[in-house]
């Protein structure tokens, strides 16, 4: 694999890892689309990457899109192009990933944040092999293979209605399912010291002395909410906020946020602006908000209710916004409407 692809490289010896990468070696040489399931940070982009290096596309462009960041007009350029003059600031034509990427591989990230419009475009290039750019009428056609990730339960989206199941169908000729971190025991200890060397070598020192036992205990203790990719900045934290390179890491930093003096709790005193352009702040807990102060301004209050709400959803969700949609029994879309109302 060229190592231009891949700056992280896929490191592990535990039997689910391996298991991971004789199904990669497996599906890379079949010209099917591939689903990768994985929760954050475990690798699902270098999963990816290995596919497409390890298949007869490997001298082709590899592409990648992440759904998440971006509403549903900017990615439907993005994946399919437009014409000139489609919509307003589009004075030349773009051309999108599947363009960009014919003869190769298209990675998408995220695949669940999509519309029902993007999913219906997708299932019509995976069925036919060619779409329209946005403000055009005439058919480009492409030949890509594509790679898709997420860290939602598609099978359950597609029963609440959340996503189609005929794209599911043509996307899931054959699923890898990575595991979590906390399942690979065996390599803990293994990225950890490639991290730790990988990091000594930018800090400029000589040499990486090494884990303490119980720091060793402690990493192999941690659950790893966030896997790999955790892992990495915790090493990272740790180490060069180590004080003696000559003697072994003792303290392992997990959370950077850990301090006396952090704020508890999700007090919600954040000022936004409501429609009036006026500053209004909630100064009551959610838990409290059924208590008012009459008299009051109703749209404010409302505004204010619904941001204490929305900005819950987020945390519990750990700021995934298609499961703090489902939190608050609203559309994936319905959600990215009130955050870009209220600036969140």
């Amino acid at each position: 694999m060229s190592r231009a692809a891949n700056k992280d490289s896929l490191i592990g010896q535990d039997s689910h890892f391996l298991a991971v990468l004789d199904h990669v070696s497996l599906i890379a040489m079949i010209d099917k689309p591939v689903l990768i399931i994985g929760e954050r940070g475990t690798g699902k982009e270098l999963i990816a990457e290995r596919i497409h290096y390890l298949s007869n596309r490997w001298q082709q462009n590899y592409l990648k899109l992440n759904c998440a960041t971006l509403n549903e007009s900017v990615l439907e350029s993005e994946l399919f192009g437009h014409e000139s003059g489609s919509f307003t600031g589009a004075t030349k034509r773009h051309l999108g990933r599947f363009e960009r990427a014919d003869n190769g591989t298209l990675f998408i990230d995220e695949l669940a944040n999509t519309s029902s419009l993007i999913q219906q475009k997708l299932l019509n290039v995976i069925e036919y092999g060619e779409f329209e750019r946005v403000g055009g009428n005439q058919p480009v056609q492409t030949d890509v293979r594509l790679i898709c990730a997420t860290n939602e339960d598609l099978p359950q989206l597609v029963a609440q209605g959340d996503f189609r199941a005929d794209l599911l169908d043509r996307l899931a000729f054959d699923v890898i399912t990575l595991a979590p971190l906390r399942y690979r025991g065996d390599d803990i200890l293994l990225l950890a010291e490639t991290f730790a060397v990988n990091m000594a070598r930018q800090l400029k020192l000589e040499y990486f002395a090494g884990f303490s036992n119980a720091a060793k205990q402690a990493l192999q203790d941690y659950n790893w909410p966030g896997n790999v990719r955790e892992l990495k900045n915790v090493i990272e934290r740790s180490l060069y906020r180590h004080q003696d390179p000559a003697s072994p890491l003792q303290q392992i930093i997990f959370d950077a946020f850990d301090s006396p003096f952090r704020p508890i709790g999700h007090n919600i005193d954040n000022a936004i602006t409501d429609v009036t352009g006026a500053k209004a702040v909630l100064k009551t807990p959610l838990s409290e908000s059924a208590a008012f102060e009459f008299p009051l301004c109703f749209k404010t209050a409302s505004a204010e209710f619904e941001v204490a709400l929305i900005t819950q959803a987020l945390t519990t969700s750990e700021h995934n916004q298609k499961k703090a949609a489902q939190l608050l029994g609203i559309s994936y879309h319905q959600l990215r409407g009130l955050l870009k109302k209220y600036r969140l």
